[in-house]
C-alpha cells in the first residue's frame, strides 16, 4: 500500500479490512514522509505501532461494517 492509499483508507466512511503481517489492524495515522503510519491491532486498540506503510495490505472485497 501507499501513502496515500493510507489516507483515503483513513478518511473512508466504509470499513475496509487492512492487516499488517497477517494481523488486522486500524490505521490511526499516516506520515508520508517518512513511509510509516501508526496502526492498532483491532483485537488490541491499547497497543499503537509504527509500520511501514507499504507492509499494509488491503483487503477491499471483504469490507466489514464497524457501526
Amino acid at each position: 500500500m501507499d501513502a496515500k492509499r493510507a489516507k483515503q483508507i483513513i478518511e473512508s466512511p466504509d470499513g475496509i479490512k487492512v492487516t499488517y503481517r497477517d494481523d488486522s489492524v486500524w490505521i490511526d495515522t499516516v506520515n508520508p514522509e517518512a513511509g510509516t503510519a501508526t496502526v492498532h491491532n483491532v483485537n488490541d486498540p491499547e497497543e499503537e505501532i509504527d509500520v511501514p506503510v507499504q507492509e499494509l495490505k488491503e483487503h477491499a472485497e471483504q469490507e466489514i461494517d464497524f457501526r
